[in-house]
């Protein structure tokens, strides 16, 4: 094997991890510095900080992943949805695209109760 790839392999290991420390050390630190003065909680420690990251990461962003591997559930009704509109003809198709503008021309802010 060529040591140009043994670098690239190296990287790739050690990336994730040193990401994730940085990561759980910036939210350590914006806890102790803003949140005792505006809430007034108690500061926290660096494995407390991973901790809410994981946490947060479960209720908020589950654990879907990318690439390959994370198209399942999504790719199958994105599939799914492209075939319906495959199957719509033309004036259908117009149609729908206005039913959908009609939904969304007034913005989130600016719907009228319905």
């Amino acid at each position: 094997m060529n040591n140009k790839y043994k670098k690239g392999w190296a990287l790739l290991i050690l990336c994730p991890p040193l990401i994730l420390l940085a990561v759980t050390w910036i939210v350590m630190l914006l806890w102790n510095c803003l949140l005792p003065e505006i809430l007034g909680v108690k500061t926290i420690t660096f494995w407390q900080a991973m901790g809410i990251l994981v946490l947060s990461k479960i209720l908020f962003g589950g654990f879907h992943g990318n690439g390959k591997f994370g198209r399942g559930v999504r790719g199958f009704k994105e599939r799914r949805m492209m075939e319906k509109m495959e199957r719509f003809s033309p004036e259908e198709r117009e149609k729908f695209k206005e039913v959908w503008r009609k939904r969304c021309e007034g913005g989130f802010f600016n719907r009228k109760n319905e």
